[in-house]
């Protein structure tokens, strides 16, 4: 299942704060934004939490978000930390225009869904393609008001 506009890559870091200066030293960021965010999500376990320090970097028009997991249900990003604190790879994201229609057909592809969760404002789903690809999808659907405050163009 790859569908929809792929506009970030995504990392996982022990230490968010070396992540960031050191992609800052090297890159020209249009726009940064920093959060720490705790949100309600599903995982094969159940209904659960994450919470998560997030740098969304935008080099152009795609997204580099560095994440560095904080507690709850994390271990979707910490099974993918690397010892030394260097980011790590670990999905790429991208945006659907019609999330029901979308959501209708998950289980339709072969991809175990891993995480999930959302707002009226933006929802998102992680997708399993690891045997296929060696990283995770992620699949997000969110307003133009949402896209335009995370740092996307009109």
């Amino acid at each position: 299942m790859l569908e929809g506009k792929h506009f970030q890559n995504a990392y996982v870091t022990r230490n968010i704060d070396q992540a960031i200066a050191e992609v800052q030293a090297c890159s020209n960021i249009r726009k940064l934004i920093q959060t720490e965010v705790t949100v309600d999500v599903w995982t094969p376990k159940g209904q659960g939490s994450i919470s998560t320090k997030l740098a969304l970097m935008w080099v152009n028009d795609l997204q580099y978000e560095i994440i560095q997991p904080i507690g709850g249900d994390v271990e979707l990003y910490v099974d993918a930390l690397q010892d030394d604190g260097r980011p790590q790879f670990h999905h790429i994201c991208m945006r659907v225009n019609d999330w029901d229609e979308f959501r209708q057909r998950i289980d339709q592809q072969p991809f175990p869904v891993v995480l999930e969760g959302g707002s009226d404002a933006l929802k998102f789903i992680y997708l399993d393609a690891r045997a296929l690809l060696g990283h995770y999808l992620e699949y997000t659907w969110m307003t133009e008001e949402r896209w335009i405050q995370m740092g996307g163009r009109g």
